[in-house]
């Protein structure tokens, strides 16, 4: 069974929605509601090896430097 916003079902049907289109459009409304919760969820997860890859970038950066200043530094 379909999820259904059962606040957007009940608005709909005091506004003179038929029972069918009032439940057929509160369970749309729900599955749109969970594609934007996978998006949110992806996009944290991108975020997350963002910030991975700048620590990664920085470590990398700082040995590099390190290492040109051991050969020519001194």
């Amino acid at each position: 069974m379909s999820m259904m916003i059962s606040e957007v079902y009940d608005a709909l049907k005091e506004a003179g929605a038929s029972e069918e289109k009032a439940r057929k459009a509160a369970e749309a409304i729900a599955g749109y509601e969970s594609r934007f919760a996978r998006i949110e969820n992806a996009s944290t997860q991108l975020r997350g090896d963002v910030a991975l890859l700048r620590w990664m970038l920085g470590f990398n950066l700082a040995m590099t430097v390190a290492i040109l200043w051991k050969v020519f530094g001194g």
